[in-house]
């Protein structure tokens, strides 16, 4: 886990290469903040056809558990795109319901929607919020645009995409332009898009400095992803 400053206030970015990872600790509002969950993704395609195997709504929770042990947090934020589509929750195999259950009792749980589960269904516990202001800080799915106000979102699964030593090279990352912040996607069935992507350096401005953030061995990596011109 690694801190850093965010808006005047200190935020711990939870290493994406491990387990429980690809989030964001908030330790004066003992808030965890993830992103993108999409819970019941593989139920939602085998109704197509597409056999998946049907656990990743378990692992997802299970990481995010030891989030939550990792940090010792008393609030979730989950920002959107929680389900893989609204009726996500009525499909939740017993085991998956019994942990999410569990974890939305023992926690103040926040759901922001998001555009795939804009009328998330009944069964998932906690709150349901279209996007919360906390601390100054705006809470929503996706980045407003043009905004100068500080938020922290989701949406787009950025993932720091680099060449090293002839080996490519993705991790899951924030990204940051000014006094706004992208989290990565946390959910295990969940892809991911370049953090460099235009969309997502379109989604920051205006600013004058984008970078994605990554920790790394206690540290945190800065990568400068895109500068305003002089």
């Amino acid at each position: 886990m690694v801190p850093f400053s965010f808006h005047g206030q200190e935020m711990v970015l939870l290493d994406g290469s491990m387990k429980g990872a690809a989030a964001l600790y908030w330790p004066a509002e003992q808030a965890l903040l993830v992103a993108d969950l999409h819970l019941e993704k593989a139920s939602f395609f085998a109704r197509t056809g597409q056999m998946l195997p049907p656990y990743d709504s378990r692992e997802t929770l299970e990481r995010l558990a030891l989030a939550v042990r990792q940090t010792g947090a008393r609030r979730v934020f989950a920002l959107g795109d929680n389900f893989h589509d609204s009726r996500g929750p009525d499909r939740l195999e017993p085991h998956a319901a019994g942990m999410l259950g569990a974890l939305t009792r023992a926690l103040d749980w926040v759901w922001i929607t998001g555009n795939h589960d804009p009328h998330l269904a009944d069964g998932a516990g906690g709150t349901r919020l279209e996007e919360l202001v906390l601390g100054g800080l705006a809470l929503r799915h996706q980045a407003a645009p043009g905004t100068r106000e500080a938020e922290v979102s989701g949406h787009f699964h950025p993932r720091l995409m680099i060449e090293a030593r002839g080996r490519r090279i993705a991790r899951p990352c924030a990204v940051r332009g000014g006094n706004r912040l992208i989290l990565p996607a946390f959910g295990a069935l969940t892809g991911g898009m370049s953090a460099g992507d235009p969309a997502i350096l379109s989604a920051l401005q205006p600013a004058d400095a984008i970078e994605a953030l990554v920790p790394a061995r206690g540290q945190l990596v800065r990568y400068p992803l895109w500068r305003k011109a002089a």
